[in-house]
């Protein structure tokens, strides 16, 4: 029997997809606990910050499974500082304040210290996904 070619890396793949799909979900879940339940300040900005760079770079391993993970950590980081800087534009606040959803992607206004909590965050996504992939 004839297999399209291809078609043993995505069957190689898929569970991976599947095990991503299900961390990102719990990190998604983790995020809007974080948004709805911890007091504003620091250690909430932080969480979400990190969260939302987990979640980007689980969304780059969900396009890319087989890609090298420092692949998919620039471009997570390199998104996620994109965002940030777009926000010095003020459109991201405007946008938020018509369409608060918006807010969770975006944010609202620019903060340095995000760069490094995204950094963080990209990390320690990175680090868990390398033990799990062993």
């Amino acid at each position: 029997m004839a297999t399209e070619p291809g078609s043993s890396a995505r069957v190689r793949s898929a569970p991976r997809r599947v095990a991503v799909a299900v961390a990102g979900a719990l990190v998604v879940a983790a995020g809007l606990a974080v948004h709805a339940f911890a007091p504003d300040g620091f250690a909430s900005d932080a969480a979400g910050d990190a969260l939302y760079a987990a979640l980007i770079y689980l969304l780059g391993v969900f396009i890319l499974p087989r890609a090298a993970f420092w692949i998919v950590a620039v471009a997570a980081f390199g998104w996620c500082a994109a965002v940030e800087l777009f926000q010095l534009t003020g459109l991201p606040e405007v946008w938020g304040a018509a369409f608060t959803p918006l807010m969770l992607v975006f944010g609202t206004v620019f903060a340095p210290q995000d760069l490094l909590l995204y950094a963080a965050g990209v990390a320690g996504a990175w680090a868990i996904d390398a033990l799990v992939r062993r």
